[in-house]
């Protein structure tokens, strides 16, 4: 059993940044490799980036590459995702999860999840 919880949302202008984190408790972390996710106001959630078990590979969607930066810090039991240069259409319901098997974007794969984070980006 793995509980999640994020953290770092909140409201910001096109153009800022926000931290996002995420700690887990309850499991080994560096069993589990960790993605975030998103859900845009009335739309799916939506795959952000992945992160592999050490922190040595990481995947990001299309629309978040250059600006968005995922890590993690084992020994804190945290992933991070950094995101800069927030523009409107990333305003979302932002979810961290735990996947032993690394399926990056394959939803299906992750079998833990946190409760989210809202992001609000204002023009």
């Amino acid at each position: 059993q793995v509980r999640l919880e994020e953290s770092g949302g909140g409201s910001v202008q096109t153009g800022g940044s926000l931290r996002l984190s995420c700690v887990a408790s309850g499991s080994v972390f560096e069993s589990y490799a960790m993605g975030w996710f998103r859900r845009p106001p009335g739309k799916a959630r939506e795959f952000v980036a992945a992160i592999d078990w050490l922190g040595q590979r990481t995947y990001y969607a299309d629309s978040v590459k250059g600006r968005f930066t995922i890590s993690r810090d084992n020994d804190k039991n945290t992933v991070y995702l950094e995101m800069s240069q927030l523009q409107p259409e990333d305003t979302a319901v932002y979810y961290c999860g735990a996947d032993p098997e690394f399926g990056i974007h394959r939803e299906y794969e992750y079998d833990y999840w946190g409760p989210g984070t809202q992001v609000t980006v204002s023009s």
